[in-house]
């Protein structure tokens, strides 16, 4: 912690030289090799020209204006923005408002949704079963990604050379849409049925190159990756030489494994167009509304006896709106909504099914019901941590973050209460609990400045570790320095002592800028505590889907999917997935919905070609692929001829090889990859002769 002051350049040794006061006022300097800056975001001038053009209300730092409630909605009806246009956000908020976005121009146009669509013409698969592999090899340049270090001319003759090659053609950009053009032309020219494409990371473009061979007649499973990118040119670009023999090595068993692929066949799915939403708090409600408005079904199960979740006892946004006006108009949205069957006091029970067909018993009050639906939001929110320190629960002038709301809310007259104390992160930021609540700050300056302004003569005091106002909330804390909220800083290891003494309050703690003890009697004093998750493990079990260890639901990937389980047709938002204000609430509530449009809008969906099949011969029954499931996909057959051994449930299979690893009988094999496949390719690496 420090003022810097300067950075200079030193004209003999071109060392970085920093000039600072540290935190007991004595200037110091220090040496460097590189200094980073770590900038600010704001919005280019351009930018603030189309916000003119469109008539969008602009904030005071010069992001687009959005509202709380409608975080993606500007001032201008029919015009979103999403990302760090509104304000400063990393990648995965920037993500979800993406997908909200689409979910609020999906609501404003569902009514004409599939009136332009035209249904594309699949040519008719072509049968390969007994044809010799004729192998094509497509290689990509990557433009200088892989060319600039690659000797490509090298690898193209080289692959010529491998048993099965029929073709091999080098590209540019084998992903561009000519190249796929020319691709699918070459495969119904030469007679081509299996392709090998070396070019980058399978994750991100193998299902472009499948599209191919389907456009071609091949079946997509036809198909193999070398990496010659992420897994070469690029961590190899000071060894040329060595990285066009291992693109080699990637090439050689591509070609092998491939010589040994098979047509694989992917069930056919239909989808249930209803939707369940659990959890009837803020972000449940939204993605019950969001829904609805687009004409779906909606089952909303509470487990409380009313709607409204944390937000009932919060008073203000941190924009000052009023959290219980907006609150009430979206519950009597959605109880007076046709299209939205809410379930209070009740609870899931089990779960039957898979992605677009899903059965789910509710109990309600001892009465059970089952209903069918094709995918789920989980909205199942969080709580408020009750402190065991700073005394509370021993003295009625020691409250929580959200007993004070309750108090504003209720509009009680707190004239009488001179001198207020804040105390932050209780419960956060602490050994058993790592993580930030993220709004903790927020909520107490905002609290604060608005008692400083209704009791100009009240003194407020807020301890903290760390401010964490991030974007355009830091306004908020330079409002409250200048209306005169003092701050006071502690550390971990010197937390605040607070005492009941004669009758008083006493709150000790140091002074860091004084380096002094000080000891305050406030009239009241206010715990910022954190955000728990709920009891969310059963939840988890029965959707098959994880939380962390802190107890939280986890996202399929924090940038790529942020909205999404890896178990498909299962969504999630809100405090569910972790500490999060309204606005991040709902906007993630809608990018839940709109993930979720990308399968109600099918009539029907194919499940993956690559899943695990049983051997019944061999299978032992021993149940070990069973308990080692993630997704639940093994059981074990109940009756017929091979009563007791395991068989796989292809649509729920995700073909991560658990159970292949785990067979000890070697039972269970994954198309795809299964094990002379798998051995082929490691016998052309050279790892066994």
């Amino acid at each position: 912690r420090s003022k810097p002051h300067s950075v200079e350049e030193d004209p003999e040794t071109k060392d970085l030289i920093i000039r600072y006061v540290d935190e007991d006022g004595i200037p110091k300097q220090e040496r460097f090799d590189m200094v980073v800056l770590s900038v600010g975001l704001e919005v280019l001038n351009e930018d603030k020209g189309i916000a003119g053009r469109f008539g969008i209300r602009l904030t005071d730092g010069g992001f687009f204006e959005t509202d709380s409630f409608s975080p993606v909605s500007t001032s201008r009806d029919g015009i979103y923005v999403c990302g760090a246009i509104s304000g400063p956000k990393d990648i995965p908020s920037s993500v979800v408002e993406a997908s909200s976005a689409s979910c609020e121009a999906g609501i404003l146009l569902h009514e004409e949704r599939g009136t332009l669509v035209k249904e594309k013409e699949i040519p008719p698969e072509r049968n390969v079963i007994g044809e010799k592999p004729k192998i094509g090899v497509f290689i990509c340049h990557c433009g200088t990604n892989i060319a600039g270090v690659i000797d490509i001319d090298e690898l193209k003759e080289y692959a010529k050379s491998l048993p099965f090659v029929e073709y091999v053609e080098d590209n540019l950009y084998t992903c561009s849409q000519d190249t796929q053009e020319k691709i699918a032309q070459v495969i119904k020219e030469k007679g081509l049925n299996r392709i090998v494409v070396a070019a980058c990371t399978p994750k991100t473009h193998e299902p472009l190159f499948q599209e191919t061979l389907i456009n071609a007649g091949l079946n997509k499973y036809l198909f193999e990756m070398a990496n010659i990118r992420n897994q070469d040119s690029w961590v190899h670009k000071d060894w040329p030489e060595d990285a066009t023999e291992k693109a080699k090595d990637l090439i050689r068993a591509a070609v092998a494994k491939v010589a040994l692929m098979e047509p694989l066949k992917e069930e056919e799915l239909a989808i249930n167009k209803k939707v369940l939403v659990i959890g009837g708090g803020i972000s449940g409600m939204t993605a019950a509304k969001s829904l609805s408005r687009q004409g779906y079904k909606v089952y909303l199960v509470e487990k409380e006896d009313r709607l409204g979740g944390n937000a009932r006892n919060l008073f203000q946004t941190w924009k000052g709106e009023n959290v219980q006006e907006r609150l009430s108009k979206l519950i009597e949205d959605v109880l007076s909504d046709e299209n939205i069957k809410v379930f209070l006091s009740s609870e899931i029970k089990d779960v039957e099914g898979f992605v677009g067909n899903f059965k789910t018993k509710i109990s309600t009050n001892g009465k059970e019901e089952t209903i069918e639906h094709g995918a789920v939001i989980i909205a199942t929110g969080a709580r408020e941590y009750k402190p065991s320190e700073y005394m509370y629960g021993k003295d009625p002038r020691i409250i929580t973050g959200l007993e004070l709301d309750r108090k504003l809310i209720e509009g009680e007259d707190l004239s009488r209460i001179k001198s207020l104390v804040f105390i932050q992160c209780v419960g956060s930021r602490e050994p058993e609990k790592l993580y930030c609540s993220k709004v903790c700050c927020t909520h107490s300056i905002r609290n604060a400045i608005y008692l400083k302004e209704r009791y100009p003569d009240m003194q407020i005091f807020i301890l903290y570790r760390d401010i964490r106002t991030y974007g355009e909330r830091e306004n908020l804390y330079l409002e409250a320095r200048r209306k005169g909220i003092l701050f006071i800083r502690y550390s971990l290891d010197s937390k605040p002592e607070v005492k009941i003494e004669d009758g008083r309050i006493a709150i000790k703690t140091e002074d860091h800028i004084l380096k002094r003890e000080i000891i305050i009697h406030p009239d009241l004093l206010v715990l910022a505590s954190a955000i728990l998750p709920n009891e969310n493990e059963e939840i988890a079990k029965l959707f098959k889907v994880p939380i962390n260890e802190d107890g939280f639901f986890v996202e399929s990937h924090p940038k790529l999917a942020p909205s999404e389980f890896a178990t498909d047709g299962v969504y999630l938002c809100g405090l569910a997935h972790y500490p999060k204000p309204i606005d991040e609430s709902i906007a993630q509530a809608k990018a839940a919905v709109s993930r979720a449009m990308t399968l109600l809008v099918k009539d029907k969906i194919y499940a993956e070609g690559n899943v695990s099949i049983v051997d019944p011969m061999l299978c032992s029954g021993c149940g070990v692929c069973v308990s080692i499931c993630p997704y639940g996909a093994p059981y074990i057959m109940e009756e017929g001829r091979f009563k007791g051994k395991a068989a796989i449930n292809p649509v729920l299979c995700k073909g991560c090889g658990l159970c292949v690893a785990s067979c000890r009988s070697g039972a269970i094999n994954l198309n795809g990859f299964r094990t002379e496949q798998i051995m082929s390719m490691i016998k052309e690496l050279g790892a066994i002769r």
